[in-house]
């Protein structure tokens, strides 16, 4: 019997910029580690791309002042509510920089105690012991300080609201702070917002104009279209992008179907192998530690090949040792299991046998895995190569 399953290969590639040839970077550097470590390519390998180096190659980049100059035509940029932004440096600062250029004054909305991907402001047993109720409770900066003071966030040491706050100033806008848990509180305040929630924005914006604002946006509904000759992302706008500098954001990548077939098509022409492909970004996992949803993509994988649409369908090796074949040990219950798995049908929804396995998105699952893998930093492994993904204990 084989006695490995799935591997996850961080590929190494050259630091690739604006205009370089991402299918070709990638099918050499995919190959060239297939001599260099000694492995074979087969059918159904998963090529995995950063969504990051996508972006960049594309050059799909935009300014603060772009993002300003479309944040002002499309809310006339006077009183903004920004309601439910995340609490992240990368993420948002360098977004909420170029909003406020183009508002004379924000409202800055922040949920309690914690943000939209867990990053916390404050503790439940803070809010426990405060007496605050965080489902109804309206609370100014002013008598957030009062009851619970300051707090940095446990990775980063940053106060996120002075650090924000600072930020809107810094380029001669006013701000107000106030937090509150439901969007339609802006609404005391202004009639037009942007609300920089990600993955409940559709939510947000129904609850917003069936309560009364007058212009509702979402991040996705910034940049759109290019500005004076930008990047631009038609479906996500801002939702996925990173800081590039204090004044440039990497948006995430567009139009990159073709992209994923290419890869496909030249491996298969170069190995004779089906390989699938995907564009990957944040892939949906939670820290323990400090309660952080890796997830602030709006999706895991913009863009992948046809094989890789659907949910695992899979049997749970540990119910049919516990249940169906508990008389059964050593070949005896090896051998019933292949014949299990090779005997099942191809949808197991409600079967038991089923139970406990994971109902994701492929594409999300493998996201996970090339996420972990590949990391955030100095790794320099922008592709992941996942063999052994599809197989099953009755592949021999």
């Amino acid at each position: 019997m084989r006695y490995v399953g799935v591997t996850s290969r961080g590929i190494r590639l050259p630091i690739l910029k604006t205009g370089d040839d991402l299918v070709y970077n990638v099918v050499d550097s995919v190959i060239k580690a297939s001599k260099s470590e000694g492995f074979e390519f087969h059918d159904k390998d998963v090529i995995a791309i950063t969504e990051s180096i996508v972006a960049r190659t594309q050059g799909n980049y935009c300014t603060t002042k772009d993002i300003a100059d479309d944040v002002k035509t499309k809310t006339g940029g006077n009183v903004v509510g920004v309601v439910f932004p995340i609490l992240s440096r990368n993420r948002f600062s360098i977004l909420l920089k170029g909003i406020a250029k183009g508002c004379k004054k924000i409202v800055l909305q922040l949920s309690y105690p914690r943000d939209e991907v867990g990053n916390a402001l404050l503790t439940d047993d803070q809010i426990y012991e405060s007496g605050v109720n965080p489902y109804s409770d309206v609370l100014s900066l002013e008598k957030y300080r009062e009851i619970f003071g300051h707090r940095v966030h446990e990775f980063t040491g940053v106060d996120y609201i002075d650090f924000y706050v600072d930020l809107v100033k810094s380029v001669g806008c006013d701000v107000e702070v106030i937090f509150a848990n439901h969007a339609d509180a802006i609404l005391k305040y202004t009639k037009v917002v942007i609300t920089a929630d990600i993955h409940t924005r559709s939510y947000s914006k129904r609850l917003l104009k069936a309560k009364g604002a007058e212009v509702v946006l979402g991040l996705d509904d910034i940049m759109t279209a290019p500005i004076n000759g930008s990047g631009y992302n038609s479906k996500y706008g801002l939702l996925g992008s990173n800081k590039s500098t204090d004044e440039i954001v990497k948006l995430f990548p567009r139009d990159a179907q073709g992209l994923v077939e290419e890869v496909q098509r030249e491996m298969k022409e170069r190995t004779g192998k089906n390989i699938e492909v995907m564009v990957y970004g944040d892939g949906a996992f939670k820290d323990p530690q400090g309660k952080i949803w890796e997830l602030a993509d709006p999706v895991v994988s913009p863009f992948h090949t046809a094989g890789l649409v659907g949910t695992p369908n899979e049997l749970k090796l540990k119910y049919l040792a516990d249940n169906d074949f508990k008389d059964l040990k050593g070949e005896d219950l090896v051998n019933a299991a292949k014949k299990s798995i090779q005997a099942k049908g191809s949808n197991l929804v409600g079967n038991m046998a089923s139970q406990g396995t994971t109902p994701r998105q492929i594409t999300d699952l493998l996201g996970s895995l090339c996420d972990l893998t590949s990391g955030s930093g100095d790794k320099g492994t922008p592709v992941i190569l996942v063999q052994g993904y599809f197989d099953n204990y009755a592949n021999d």
